[in-house]
């Protein structure tokens, strides 16, 4: 959730007076619930949803009130239910687009499908997984919405200068300042991928893509793997408890 401060920022740097600020804590499927729930209610039109949570924790698991590996819920569990929750909405506001942000850190990781809640894991390791489990999400996400009028693109933005990194302890973090001073992108420059994947008339009707710097780039054979991909839709239903009567994509 961003503070109303940077609300505040928004309005006198655009002039646009229509930033509202929400509650959301993507660890927590309740939270996701009520959130979905307040934009169902109150928004006639969603022209774009951008997934760009990204949590990362050096050391020390954390367990969520679910049971969820905190990692793996902000990452991605909390997005794969919060799109299911919006996805009625999107439909009737096609053409829409949902836009997932990941990372080429995916290259490093495993997607253990039998084991997609690792709440012992290393959560420094688990930070790729989350990024893999995006990429692989946004290709079954793809298929599933074809012909619908809701296109899904995935990207990487880069190594970026955000807040994501103030998790890395002393002394870590030192050489890590060093490469964010001088090789890092600016939160400006890191948000032009998603920024191209929401609004540019280049990708009008594209979807199941993979981008970076606002440019398509090969996956993986295992990212692009059916197969997985049905597999961790089926997981991830069950793991944020998908209801009967809740949207099914």
């Amino acid at each position: 959730m961003r503070q109303p401060g940077m609300a505040n920022e928004i309005v006198q740097s655009t002039g646009n007076q229509e930033v509202v600020v929400m509650k959301l804590d993507l660890s927590s499927l309740k939270s996701v619930r009520d959130f979905a729930d307040d934009i169902n209610n109150t928004v006639t039109k969603l022209d774009v949803l951008v997934h760009n949570a990204g949590t990362a924790h050096m050391f020390g698991s954390k367990t969520t009130e679910d049971g969820l590996e905190m990692t793996m819920a902000t990452n991605h569990f909390g997005p794969f239910l919060l799109t299911h929750l919006l996805i009625g909405l999107l439909k009737r506001s096609a053409p829409s687009r949902i836009v997932i942000v990941g990372s080429e850190l995916y290259r490093l990781a495993y997607l253990n499908l039998n084991n997609l809640n690792p709440v012992d894991g290393f959560p420094a390791y688990l930070y790729y997984v989350s990024k893999y489990a995006n990429i692989v999400f946004a290709q079954e996400l793809a298929r599933r919405l074809e012909g619908s009028g809701v296109t899904v693109n995935c990207l990487h933005p880069g190594m970026i200068d955000s807040g994501i990194w103030r998790n890395v302890p002393f002394p870590l973090n030192l050489p890590l300042k060093i490469l964010i001073k001088g090789f890092f992108k600016s939160p400006a420059e890191g948000a032009q991928t998603t920024i191209y994947l929401s609004v540019s008339e280049d990708v009008e009707g594209i979807s199941g893509k993979y981008f970076i710097d606002c440019k398509e780039y090969f996956l993986s054979h295992g990212a692009k793997d059916p197969a997985t991909a049905k597999k961790l839709w089926e997981l991830s239903e069950t793991f944020v408890g998908l209801k009967l009567n809740d949207p099914h994509i």
